[in-house]
């Protein structure tokens, strides 16, 4: 019988092969004591009856051991900061277990192995504390405890603190030591082993891919404890699918010294290798085995043909340019506040991340355990990971740096091998010391020459983080010294034009750009999701939701406000992807976030939620239609055009697929909202070489068949493959005549007033700057309305497109690009105080933190006359065609006989929504929030 477990600092995805007498599993029952006074160093204490037991691996909050939770479901904080754990626990703990250790061990050495621990770990052995203590936040904790385990019974006791030990982040919002998203657990959630080795054995082995080379150099670390001084080592490979052995390399009589010894191997691959990539992540399987005397050691591992670099400002995989599609992970596992240690969890991650179209995750300070990069291996999925550091301190605790140091050596040593893990970056947002910094990833660099680095993924510091550090190999960022790379600085306070990118923002980049926690736009909770939280965390943020939603009325809109701003963050993050493809220079894009973020105030930013599971917003499939590795793009000046205008736009491709596109004939087509094609076309012959974006050809199409105001869609296809994408655009008449007939339009209060009290109809459109209410946006909250509360704080409107009012104005049910002029020459008006006398017609979506009525539009009777409010601006920019066509539809519809309000208010309400101080209007800037 064998069994395979992974040994002492081994530094990738690979099994150890050992005899089943020599490995020995801890899992299952141990005995159990809190120590929230930490006492429990005494020999009396210590050999008092543990009363309590536990299941390991696990953690108290799976036990339900620690303080149970007292606080009620509620928005405010704390409850409101994040998901609320079901019992805490901060301290000590102590776990206990008797083992029996087998003959066959006498002359053996004897490690104990525990996977992933927060913080720090002592030992003690029949009552005998071991001096050696781990800490490792990213690693597991190994023990030598051949001086302390003969053959026979003992008494192993851990004691696990997880109290802080190291200032590694602000506000303990880094991911590694965090409540925010992974909690503060007690306990060991991943292997616990004792494990017997042979006195010469082999310990650990580097594996360094030469692709050029066309071999492997082989690092097999030997740990000669058995005063030996020489041995015979042998290497094979075969592909992991079980096809035959390449060969075998013999090496004999090889010298060693008593302690570690390293020993270099060439092995050499055949011609037609087969080389790791996210579109052919083949992997090989390398067997070594040590032979001397009576000692006996092999390793089995799993490893890829891959190399990484960098060329100007390219990202190059096995020599060809690769484009990141990625998003962030951030320890976000609700139902065990952990990460899984077993591959079936980070399965369902990677698995749905690639059905969105992705081919990148970042690990936003920290670092997954071996099972994330065994199912990334397997899938082909670029992995980032960092040191568990966000610090505003950085190089200020001597203590901490030398901590950062070890966990930089660790995540080398025990991950580095994997082709998955092609990017390393030393934390998020660090601050202030970038001379620290600097020898610390020169520090990596020099040590692994098979990652690239970065200095740190963005920074606010001065000086710092608009253009890269002088050796850095890829930069994170947000802005460069020339301008935004991400749509917050840009999609409200620049007209639609889907003609842009960022090249001047990336002018001269000299290092591979991947764009910074891309979208972070706030979608309104989905409550139906409550009651998937079976596990130690509880959504009171979500419960308090539903609460309030429930006292005032509203629990029956939760599903509309979920899929206004879910759409309208689906469309954003179409266009924040779609620029970074067509930037020359931009070689990818990191999205916070594809799935919800729980914490740090509930930033609810995913198309998915915190399970990774669809909220229904949107399909992976559409999705995928600009999140692909061959991705058509057009580009065309504006969303909105008139009868009398061509439609033109240029064609583009990126191809970062595993081809050239060869004779690739691509068919467009425009389609009115019946499905009806009024235009189409055909690009022949298209060829464009792997590696980038590039124009194949135009558009132009005459829009004069337009009577009617119409949703168009422009579809475009690489014939015969599954390669496509689409878009929206609205064409309105251009001969348009606005007849008022017996209507009363106004911007003036007095005018308005004695209009319907003479009995007229009436649309008030005053000008929005005088307005009280809320800055009319076309862009959802930003993140989360409790962490940046200097916001206005709305996230779309929702509407009836079906209502008669929008009979000549298209519509969907939720925010799209015909709204931009609109919305943001408007105001949102809070209607709490009269919403039983008015029925609004255009809603806005308030953020879950008020959850206030909100409209931009609403009729009712007042005085003796019938009033239409309107808060965006119709009357003074006629040349937004949009503008003109949304006065016409109101217009006809309040002519005709459907126009007839139900609900009855005062003069005095319409006026209370009017400003009597005159003040200077100022729009608020993408950074004001900050």
């Amino acid at each position: 019988m064998k069994q395979f477990v992974v040994f002492f600092i081994l530094t990738l995805c690979y099994s150890y092969t050992l005899h089943a007498q020599d490995c020995m599993s801890l899992a299952g029952e141990w005995e159990f004591r809190l120590d929230s006074t930490d006492v429990g160093v005494n020999e009396e204490w210590y050999n008092h009856d543990f009363t309590e037991r536990i299941i390991l691996p696990g953690t108290t909050d799976n036990a339900q051991k620690g303080i149970p939770n007292a606080l009620q479901p509620a928005i405010i904080k704390p409850q409101v900061l994040h998901l609320t754990r079901k019992h805490s626990y901060i301290g000590p703990a102590w776990y206990k277990k008797e083992v029996v250790i087998p003959a066959g061990w006498k002359r053996k050495d004897i490690h104990l192995k525990l996977e992933r621990v927060i913080w720090g770990t002592t030992v003690w052995v029949d009552n005998k504390e071991v001096p050696q203590k781990e800490e490792s936040l990213i690693a597991p904790h190994y023990f030598d405890l051949t001086d302390y385990l003969t053959p026979g019974n003992h008494t192993i006791c851990l004691r696990i603190d997880n109290r802080k030990k190291y200032d590694i982040s602000i506000d303990d919002k880094g991911h590694a030591y965090t409540n925010e998203t992974q909690i503060m657990w007690n306990g060991v959630i991943g292997e616990l082993a004792l494990i017997a080795e042979d006195k010469v054995a082999i310990s650990q082995i580097d594996l360094f891919p030469d692709i050029s080379g066309k071999n492997v150099q082989i690092k097999v670390h030997i740990r000669n404890n058995g005063n030996v001084s020489s041995c015979n080592l042998s290497a094979s490979v075969n592909l992991k699918n079980g096809q035959s052995v390449l060969n075998e390399i013999k090496k004999n009589n090889m010298p060693l010294t008593p302690g570690e010894n390293v020993v270099e191997l060439i092995y050499p691959m055949r011609d037609s290798f087969k080389l790791w990539s996210e579109l052919t992540p083949d992997l090989y399987e390398l067997a070594v085995s040590l032979k001397v005397k009576k000692y006996h050691s092999s390793k089995r591992m799993t490893f890829g043909m891959r190399e990484i670099k960098r060329q100007g400002a390219s990202v190059l995989v096995n020599g060809k340019k690769m484009f990141m599609r990625g998003t962030l992970e951030c320890c976000i596992f609700p139902l065990t506040g952990h990460p899984p240690m077993e591959k079936a969890g980070w399965e369902k991650v990677m698995r749905t991340a690639r059905e969105w179209g992705l081919n990148h995750l970042r690990f936003h300070s920290w670092c997954p355990p071996k099972a994330a990069f065994e199912v990334a291996d397997e899938l082909g999925f670029y992995l980032q990971v960092e040191l568990p550091l966000w610090s505003l301190s950085v190089g200020k605790d001597p203590a901490t740096s030398a901590f950062l140091y070890g966990e930089a050596d660790r995540i080398i040593a025990e991950y580095g091998n994997h082709p998955s893990f092609c990017f390393f970056s030393l934390g998020n947002e660090l601050q202030p010391d970038f001379e620290f910094l600097k020898k610390l990833l020169l520090y990596v660099k020099e040590k692994d020459n098979r990652h690239l680095y970065t200095t740190t993924s963005f920074t606010f510091e001065r000086g710092h983080g608009g253009w890269p550090e002088p050796d850095d190999d890829f930069f994170i960022t947000q802005w460069t010294k020339h301008g935004w790379v991400r749509g917050q600085g840009i999609f409200n306070e620049e007209s639609p034009r889907f003609d842009k990118d960022y090249a001047e923002a990336i002018k001269d980049m000299p290092v591979p750009l991947i764009t910074h926690e891309v979208g972070q736009y706030a979608v309104y909770p989905n409550l139906k999701e409550i009651e998937k939280y079976t596990g130690v965390l509880d959504p009171l943020n979500f419960k308090g939701v539903k609460l309030e939603l429930e006292r005032k009325g509203l629990l029956h809109k939760a599903e509309d406000y979920l899929q206004a701003s879910g759409k309208l963050a689906a469309l954003l993050y179409k266009e924040e992807i779609e620029r970074t493809l067509k930037s020359p220079g931009c070689s990818g894009f990191q999205l916070l976030d594809l799935h919800d973020f729980p914490g740090q105030s509930t930033a609810l930013v995913g198309l998915l939620d915190a399970f990774w599971d669809s909220k229904n917003v949107t399909e992976a499939s559409e999705f995928r239609q600009f999140c692909a590795p061959v991705v058509p793009l057009i580009r065309y000046p504006k969303a909105t055009f008139t009868s009398n205008e061509l439609f033109e736009a240029s064609v583009e491709i990126a191809n970062y697929g595993n081809t050239n596109i060869e004779d690739q004939p691509v068919s467009w087509a425009l389609k009115n909202s019946k499905g009806i094609i009024v235009s189409q076309g055909k690009i022949e012959e298209v060829n464009m070489p792997v590696g980038g974006c590039a124009e194949i050809g135009n558009i132009s199409c005459s829009l004069s068949q337009v009577k009617k105001a119409d949703e168009f869609t422009l579809s475009i296809s690489l014939d015969g493959t599954g390669y496509m994408n689409t878009w929206r655009l609205w064409v309105y008449p251009a001969a348009l005549e606005i007849e008022r007939e017996n209507i009363i339009i106004t911007s003036d209060i007095s005018e308005a007033e004695k209009a319907l009290k003479k009995g007229e109809k009436v649309l008030f459109n005053p000008r929005f700057e005088t307005l009280v209410g809320l800055e009319g946006k076309f862009v959802p909250v930003f993140w989360s309305p409790v962490h940046f509360p200097k916001q206005a704080g709305t996230m779309g409107i929702l509407c009836n497109p079906d209502h008669k009012l929008f009979a000549h104005f298209p519509t969907r049910m939720h925010t799209d690009w015909q709204w931009w002029h609109l919305l943001t020459e408007s105001k949102t008006l809070v209607i709490d105080s009269v919403y039983r006398e008015v029925e609004p017609i255009i809603e806005c979506v308030d953020n879950f933190a008020n959850n206030r009525r909100l409209a931009t539009l609403f009729e009712t009777n007042c005085e003796n006359g019938k009033l239409i409010f309107c808060s965006m601006d119709l009357l003074y920019n006629e040349n937004i065609p949009e503008k003109k066509q949304l006065l016409y539809s109101i217009l006809e519809y309040m002519k005709s006989a459907d126009f007839k309000p139900q609900k009855e208010t005062s003069f005095g309400k319409i006026k209370s929504f009017i400003d009597p101080i005159e003040k200077e209007y100022k729009r608020a800037s993408a950074i004001s929030i900050y």
